[in-house]
């Protein structure tokens, strides 16, 4: 540029050239991204925030590299675009790695763009989403790029439980990379496109002769339904991203926030004469929880937490009255909704997420009692049956429990019973309480009166029925103030919506300690 065309009109000009540049990108590497059905870094966050309200952060930030042909190849970006704008009129974070440029690969620039959002959105008390498709360390950077990914993992454990932290998956994350999505709250991944491992097929097969696919590896559905990584899997990149829209509309934005409120046309005092025919009355009948669920909360409307992992369990967050409570239920309709490793820890973790977002707790049990079993045993149901009750121990946001029909043994001390603390527990007329069955407890208790009889199959219905009578009759438990009332299932969602309302101003403190040492 000669300079008597230097002026303020031409260089603004020229800033908006470089600007468009940057980010069009590449035009054959965009058709090359589309090939492989995977949108752009700004196709991607123009779909998870409200139109036009995107204000982007290093635009022209470059990386200062050399060697092995780094210094002849400086795109602007670096390989991640990231800034800020709104869901539904909430600020949100995002960062986005740019597939099209070194393979959205983390180098010393692009890292510490990252870290400057992750800054900020800390600072700011917003949620922070992740939008991930890279190849891993940039090799050419050697350890600086090592050292970005220390620098993110240690800010993703600081926000932890300070602001809502969402990794969407939507192409390769390998190595280390992974331990990033593995620190925040939840993790979406789509189908076919985005993978997730720490040693990739190739490794795998050079060290242990198995052979296996990206997918079949570290897949959507694999990490979904099987390793318990991902919480959710989608089909393409549009419902993926339509759900993480989803999700932080019901979410706080900080610690020192409450979930927003959207009050719906469903009466809070509605009654939900369904409930009287979902549950059968026989302990050993199967149902699907869902139903319950979808009759009481706002609408029949709630979103479901790792559906495909863990299926006895049942954690959702839904809105009672507008207000939104997170949700966990026994399911038997899975492996007769028993408490086993995998279900105690996915009830953890949401448990623990809900108490540090102030979101209240609403558990809804019918649960026969830890799964018993040689593997159980030597794959640590102890220590990992644990989470889930030091969790409910620690929470200090409303807790109501609900026994459905049975609650038996050491699982119904952990499903939020009133000795570790719930606000209030209720139970339906159909509820079982107990140490175990009638039928077990029958052939402890009276083994060698029943071994004995003349008839012993006689003696034993007897003596089951008699236990039965005196002490898992559904008002036992009531009797004793370890519940609060048995209601009439028809009246579950208005009792519910007045006692959150009572609660909502419970405070509590936790004894003064740096933290707690929770079984791992």
């Amino acid at each position: 540029m000669s300079r008597a065309d230097d002026t303020i009109r031409s260089r603004t000009e020229e800033l908006q050239g470089i600007k468009e540049s940057a980010r069009s990108g590449d035009q054959g590497a965009t058709e090359r991204q589309h090939a492989k059905g995977k949108l752009t870094a700004h196709e991607r966050i123009a779909l998870l925030l409200d139109k036009g309200s995107f204000t982007e952060v290093e635009q022209l930030r470059r990386h200062r590299a050399t060697g092995f042909g780094l210094e002849a190849k400086k795109p602007h970006t670096d390989g991640v675009v990231t800034g800020w704008g709104t869901v539904d009129g909430r600020t949100v974070f995002v960062y986005a790695h740019d597939f099209r440029i070194f393979g959205g690969a983390l180098g010393e620039a692009h890292a510490a763009k990252i870290h400057k959002i992750m800054d900020m959105a800390e600072a700011a008390g917003a949620p922070l989403v992740s939008l991930n498709d890279g190849a891993g360390a940039r090799i050419q950077e050697g350890v600086s790029a090592l050292a970005g990914y220390g620098g993110i993992f240690q800010r993703n454990t600081r926000a932890s439980g300070v602001i809502p932290q969402i990794s969407v998956m939507l192409g390769p994350c390998a190595g280390g990379a992974a331990y990033s999505p593995a620190l925040t709250d939840f993790v979406f991944m789509v189908r076919e496109t985005s993978q997730m491992f720490i040693t990739g097929p190739d490794v795998v097969k050079a060290v242990t002769g198995e052979e296996i696919s990206q997918n079949g590896l570290g897949g959507a559905d694999v990490h979904s339904s099987v390793s318990g990584v991902a919480h959710f899997a989608y089909d393409d990149e549009e419902s993926c991203i339509a759900e993480v829209r989803y999700l932080l509309a019901l979410l706080p934005s900080n610690n020192r926030e409450l979930a927003p409120v959207e009050r719906s046309g469903d009466p809070a005092d509605r009654s939900c004469e369904a409930l009287l025919d979902l549950v059968p009355v026989q302990p050993g009948q199967a149902y699907d929880v869902r139903g319950v669920i979808e009759e009481v909360v706002d609408d029949g409307d709630y979103f479901e937490v790792h559906p495909a992992w863990a299926a006895n369990l049942v954690c959702a967050l839904a809105r009672l009255d507008g207000h939104v409570v997170g949700i966990v239920a026994n399911n038997p309709m899975a492996s007769a909704g028993v408490l086993d490793i995998e279900a105690s820890e996915k009830g953890a973790r949401f448990v623990q997420f809900c108490d540090a977002f102030n979101i209240p707790l609403v558990t809804l049990v019918d649960v026969p009692g830890f799964l018993p079993g040689v593997d159980q045993e030597h794959n640590g149901i102890i220590r990992r049956g644990a989470k889930l009750l030091y969790a409910y121990c620690n929470a200090t946001v409303p807790r109501i429990s609900l026994v459905l029909r049975k609650a038996y043994g050491g699982a119904y001390i952990v499903m939020d019973s009133r000795s570790i603390g719930a606000d209030l527990a209720l139970a339906w007329p159909t509820n079982e309480i107990a140490v175990m069955g009638a039928e077990g407890a029958a052939n402890v208790v009276f083994r060698r009166e029943i071994a004995a009889a003349e008839d012993p199959e006689a003696v034993r219905a007897q003596r089951i029925a008699e236990y039965k009578d005196q002490l898992m009759h559904p008002y036992y438990a009531a009797e004793r103030g370890l519940v609060d009332d048995v209601i009439d299932p028809r009246e579950t969602r208005t009792v519910l919506i007045r006692s959150l309302e009572m609660l909502r101003a419970k405070h509590a403190d936790l004894p003064a300690r740096k933290h707690g040492n929770p079984p791992q």
